[in-house]
């Protein structure tokens, strides 16, 4: 016994992250909410039919959420008169109010099936996997068990969440903050195979990028052409696919692209120059399997970090509010 107990005095972190994860487990629901899995594969099913960008949206709402505090929903809260929450921060106010609307369908009929039981937390860390298989990407296990958090603050956001214009360094320093090493990196942005970018987020590589080029010279000259047509008055919230030859697929189209100059992110086409990350962009564009079978094993990884379980959080009665303020909305949120 001494041995143990010695591991998780010299190493309590390490002993709570292990002991926190391994209350989670993918039969979670097969007692309390039989119908839980069924009940947001049809959800899903019937939001993606009707809006296609909802997968896109959803994975972009769950990465966001989990490199913040971990997979804990903290950025479903709402903001009130006593903070601004995390999905008020400017990098996630183009977040898509479809995928919210997906997690919020989701926890109203599993609140109708079994109140009270599932946490929005894993509402969203499921509808996200089934999204991504849905659209072509690889099935990967999701343990479950996850509670949902007691607060959200926007301030918490900055220095977490990748930029557009942040160098290969700081990327690679941010993921690495999170226990994820560059190849989980590079897999993980991958999943810009779907969904698109607003023209604010790479205007600067197509208009007067610099003295003497007007566009990125590391763009595909054509691609850049096009992008500055369609972003001439991107003001009125243009967008562009990130991946422009097949956005509704999850595939490794993305990583073809790079290679071809037709990287929509500046931080996305500076990953085949970068000799940390060129390797990987190209065994991913020739190999689509060891693509998803890289970032399955992320996906898995991202969803277990730093999980709240037990006493550590609650399951939110709805997805926006958290339970004390629904009793009492005159109770100051605790900091």
């Amino acid at each position: 016994m001494a041995l143990p107990l010695l591991s998780i005095f010299l190493f309590p972190t390490l002993a709570l992250f292990s002991l926190t994860e391994s209350k989670l487990n993918v039969d979670y629901y097969n007692k309390t909410c039989p119908q839980f899995e069924k009940i947001i594969q049809q959800i899903v099913v019937d939001k993606q039919l009707t809006a296609p960008t909802t997968a896109a949206g959803a994975l972009r709402l769950f990465f966001h959420d989990c490199m913040v505090g971990g997979c804990d929903a903290s950025l479903l809260i709402s903001s009130n008169s006593f903070a601004q929450a995390e999905r008020d921060e400017d990098i996630n106010l183009s977040l898509p109010g479809d995928a919210f609307d997906l997690v919020a369908r989701a926890k109203t009929a599993l609140e109708l099936q079994c109140p009270g039981v599932v946490s929005c937390a894993d509402i969203l860390a499921i509808a996200t996997r089934d999204l991504i298989t849905m659209v072509g990407g690889p099935f990967y296990n999701i343990r479950l068990g996850r509670k949902d958090s007691f607060e959200s603050y926007a301030k918490d956001v900055e220095g977490h969440i990748a930029r557009p214009n942040m160098t290969m360094d700081t990327i690679i320093n941010m993921f690495a903050s999170k226990n994820l090493n560059v190849q989980e990196m590079v897999a993980l942005v991958g999943a810009h195979t779907i969904g698109f970018s607003h023209c604010s987020e790479f205007s600067k590589r197509i208009f007067k990028f610099s003295q003497t080029s007007e566009f990125d010279p590391s763009m595909n000259p054509t691609f850049a052409q096009e992008l500055q047509k369609l972003c001439a008055n991107y003001s009125k919230d243009m967008a562009a696919y990130n991946d422009v030859m097949t956005p509704g697929k999850f595939d490794n189209m993305y990583y073809i692209n790079l290679q071809k100059g037709l990287g929509l992110l500046a931080s996305d086409q500076a990953m085949i120059s970068d000799p940390r990350t060129k390797p990987l962009v190209e065994l991913y564009a020739k190999d689509q399997d060891a693509f998803f079978k890289a970032f399955a094993h992320a996906m898995e990884k991202v969803s277990v970090y730093q999980v709240k379980t037990g006493k550590m959080g609650e399951v939110r009665r709805r997805c926006d509010v958290v339970n004390h303020l629904q009793v009492n909305p005159n109770k100051k949120i605790a900091s």
